[in-house]
Formats: structure tokens, sequence, C-alpha cells
């Protein structure tokens, strides 16, 4: 039989990576990790010392030494920046888009559609949530348009979370757990809520911002486990720390930005912080750019228990007892969709300050300050 030919995709645009701020800002000194020591003599250990203040105070960090070239970086901004320039009505087919009342975040989610804080000022973010590429997602939303770079988009894809398997292995090595412990309950080839995510912010008018107070993307932590945001230029992401401040997180040359997620810390009894964090208007000198993100959401397997786990140090620090290990079970299927029907399916986001989310015995602060 002759050989199949499988098409080049057509050519598209090069991405520019936009200019670093010339403002004057009040950055956030979060930790920088080299994971290129992962595999050397003792290095595994040595870095799960370096992360250790980090995940237990602010939740916030970054990695280097990651083995993504700026290339292959490059490249995914491109494909995410050619995807988000077709007109809406392409892009936009209902039958790709998230079903936010299904709590299924997988697919394209518009800009526009909603109103923020209680105003008629429109929300400003799109993107499209790419799933795991195995058998059982066979039927999840992915857009024609992004099928045709599929080789090099699930290439990427399945890199991040071997990156992101490295970090499990130091969080495991804190908690004095088995190193594979939370790797192994994170497999690409289990189903789960994963998903490479391409996100842009449009800009809006400075009137327009200052009646929301400048926010892009409220108040809120993140549902999952652990999320890569790959460093970008464009200022606006800011993390709360824990004296109550609001401050930015500094880009990282050829790094990714990492954070703790909802389930990480209910594994850990609140010792890794789930980090509150937003987006903001950037900068004057930025705040005219369409702010192109590339990240990776890690979720636990639909089916493992997101309960404290039996972790020798936080049961010495009086986190965590029998009680804990008998709880009820809650999947992290169940608790990431919930989260996202929770989070996503409103007209309007004013309605949820204050409030606490809950499921089972698992309860998180639902932000929106």
């Amino acid at each position: 039989m002759p050989a199949v030919i499988i098409p080049e995709p057509p050519p598209i645009p090069k991405w520019k990576r936009p200019a670093k701020t010339e403002q004057e800002l009040e950055w956030a000194d979060i930790k920088v990790i080299d994971l290129s020591k992962f595999d050397q003599p003792g290095g595994r250990k040595e870095l799960a010392e370096e992360l250790r203040d980090a995940v237990h105070h602010t939740g916030f960090f970054s990695v280097t030494g990651t083995g993504f070239s700026q290339d292959e970086v490059d490249r995914q901004y491109d494909i995410g920046q050619a995807y988000f320039d077709l007109p809406l009505e392409e892009k936009g087919d209902r039958r790709y888009r998230c079903d936010f009342a299904q709590g299924n975040y997988f697919g394209y989610r518009a800009a526009n559609e909603k109103t923020i804080m209680g105003t008629d000022v429109k929300d400003n973010v799109e993107s499209v949530n790419i799933p795991k590429f195995i058998p059982a997602n066979e039927n999840e939303p992915f857009h024609p348009y992004l099928r045709q770079y599929q080789p090099t988009i699930e290439d990427f894809s399945r890199r991040s979370l071997e990156l992101a398997s490295k970090i499990f292995t130091l969080f495991s090595i804190i908690l004095e757990l088995p190193e594979d412990y939370f790797s192994r309950r994170h497999l690409y080839e289990d189903k789960s809520e994963d998903h490479l995510r391409y996100m842009i912010y449009r800009p809006r008018p400075l009137e327009a911002d200052a009646r929301v107070e400048n926010t892009w993307s409220r108040a809120h932590t993140d549902f999952g486990s652990l999320t890569l945001l790959w460093s970008q230029n464009v200022a606006g992401l800011q993390l709360k720390t824990p004296k109550g401040e609001w401050k930015y997180v500094p880009p990282v040359d050829n790094g990714i930005i990492c954070n703790v997620g909802d389930t990480l810390d209910f594994w850990s009894a609140g010792y890794l912080k789930s980090t509150i964090h937003r987006v903001v208007r950037p900068p004057k000198d930025q705040a005219h750019i369409h702010r192109l993100g590339l990240f990776y959401f890690v979720r636990p397997g639909d089916t493992v228990d997101i309960k404290p786990a039996p972790s020798p140090l936080l049961k010495r620090l009086g986190l965590i007892d029998e009680k804990s290990e008998d709880a009820a079970p809650v999947s992290g299927l169940e608790y990431v969709r919930e989260r996202v029907k929770n989070y996503h399916n409103h007209n309007d986001y004013a309605d949820m300050k204050g409030k606490k989310f809950r499921v089972g015995n698992l309860e998180i602060e639902d932000q929106a300050d």
C-alpha cells in the first residue's frame, strides 16, 4: 500500500513577543526553580527544599530548565494567535464551545458575552481549552482549524504534563510521601479535566476599565492541582500575598510561572497554598496590547479521591488525623465539574462575592473582590 501523506498545515503569521513594561510596578518576590537539576545526584531533594517555602506561603513560583525551546513555545503562540484571529462565526461555532451548564470546560469561550461587577461592561477574555489527546476525549470539542496542527499541539500537551510530573515529585518529597504519589494521580492516559489553553485578553477603553476597578479577571483560585503559565511580558497578573497585598507576578525569561490549585491545597490540608490571584488592566505602555497567554491546567484523574493525603509531615503538624482519612471521598471529576459550573455558568459575577464553594467536606473561598 502507498504511504499515507499527511498534508502540511497552512503557514500562519509569526507572533511577536511584546516588550516588557517600563513602568515602575510592585512586583511579587517569587522563587525561581531550575529544573535542569532534577536528575542530578541529590537534585530532587535540593529542589524540594528550594520549593518548600514558596508553595507553603505564596503558592506561586517559576521554573526554568524546562526542556521547552523558545521556538517551540513561540510556535504555540503562533497557533493561538491565528485561531483567535478567525471570524467569530467560525471559531465560535456552537459545536466547539464550552458547555458551562454541564461544568464542561473543553472548547471555546467567547469574549463580550457576560457583564461584570454589576455593570454593563463586558468580559474581555476569550479562550480555547484543548483536552488531552486520549481515546476517551475523542468526542470532546476540538476545532477543525486547530486539528490541522494536532501533532505540534499534542506533543506540547504531553510534554507539559511530563514537566508537571517533575513538580509533583517535588511536592511528594516535601510532604514525605512516595515520590510518585501525586504524579500517578495525574497520568496522561487517564481521563481527567486537564487541558492546554490559549487565552487572550482584548483591550478595553480606559473609562470602561475604570468602572470595573480595572478588573480583567476577577480574584480566584485555580480549580485543579497545578497551573503552568508560560511567562509573558504583558503585566497584569497579580497574586494576593499572605498579608493581603496585591503584587504583580514578574515575567521570567524562558520560564514558566506555576501556581498551586485547589485540589493540591485539599490533598495537603492547606499546607500547599492555592493562592488567590487576578488579572488587572496592564500599565499604560501595554494597555493597548491584545494579551495572549499559553497555559496547561493539570487536574486530578476523574476517579481520583482528593481528600487529604496520608503525609507524615501533615500528621506531625496536626493538619490531618484519622478522621481526615475516613472522610467521604470526593472525586477529581466531581470537584472540578461542580467548581466550573459554580464559577462560569453566570451572566454576571457580582452575586458571587464573599461566598464559599463546597463539595462534600471540601470548601474553598469563592473570591470575587
